[in-house]
């Protein structure tokens, strides 16, 4: 079976979810998956179509130049994607390892629809991880020039030809130009006590205020720090008796676990942006 997923979201309208169905089986197509929300507050609609192409009349290229068309009289924003197309991801990394392993421990489970390509590191700490996952690992050193590093970070994900940026505990703030040109191809992980607890130690921060919930946040990245939209969260509940080391190790918990989520469901198609929100169908 080679199936086809279409995300849409265009200016919300009567008619949309029939015409974008009609089209799917005057072509011969058949619906396996179809998910649709309409955002009252920006007047706006989105939908996730997936459809199995095996006795579709149009090639690929046809499929997409009717879409085209479609797109035109109804104002679309739309990406067409086909299952055979396994989206290459870098993952970026300093030092912390969870993240990283839980990422490429997915990967080998074959639980991720796209591949990691390449570890990226500012450090060399966490090349053996990679070494083990048998995923190449390249350091790119961070200093006084960081434009410099950017370059060459920049030439790798070209050669790698990387759909997805995933920074996984990256300990480095992203240039506005490194993230401008790659709008929602970005996804970081941090503790949700920003901005309350913000700077270092947090976990130590969040003790001494005495907090009742902690949790993690996955979001696209964009100019603005940590402020991108939203994509996956989790929180646990913590206590008194819960010690500064025991606050560290479920925040790492609650980080691995949500990036790898938001991870999956974004090489899955599964998630829109709505501004500075995300659609994200289960």
């Amino acid at each position: 079976m080679t199936v086809a997923t279409l995300l849409v979201s265009c200016p919300d309208r009567t008619g949309l979810v029939a015409a974008l169905s009609d089209f799917v089986f005057r072509h011969g197509g058949n619906i396996i998956d179809l998910d649709q929300h309409s955002d009252p507050d920006s007047g706006t609609f989105f939908m996730r179509l997936v459809f199995d192409t095996v006795a579709f009349r149009l090639d690929r290229e046809g499929i997409q130049a009717a879409i085209a068309v479609m797109g035109r009289s109804y104002d679309l924003t739309w990406e067409l994607t086909f299952g055979d197309h396994r989206p290459r991801v870098a993952v970026f990394c300093t030092k912390v390892p969870h993240c990283l392993y839980d990422l490429l421990l997915a990967q080998r489970l074959g639980d991720l629809a796209g591949d990691i390509a390449v570890v990226v590191s500012n450090h060399r700490d966490l090349e053996h991880v990679a070494n083990h996952f048998q995923v190449p690992f390249v350091h790119i050193a961070v200093g006084a020039d960081k434009a410099a590093a950017e370059a060459e970070q920049t030439a790798l994900l070209a050669r790698e030809r990387i759909d997805l940026c995933v920074l996984a505990r990256y300990m480095q703030v992203l240039s506005p130009e490194f993230v401008r040109v790659r709008p929602g191809r970005i996804i970081n992980i941090h503790h949700s006590f920003l901005p309350a607890f913000v700077g270092a130690k947090p976990y130590h921060q969040a003790k001494e205020r005495g907090v009742k919930l902690i949790g993690a946040t996955a979001h696209y990245v964009t100019e603005q720090l940590d402020q991108g939209p939203i994509i996956e969260q989790a929180v646990t509940r913590v206590s008194h008796r819960d010690t500064v080391e025991d606050l560290v190790r479920k925040g790492r918990e609650l980080e691995r676990q949500t990036l790898t989520r938001a991870v999956r469901v974004h090489l899955e198609r599964r998630v829109l942006i709505n501004g500075n929100r995300t659609v994200v169908f289960a």
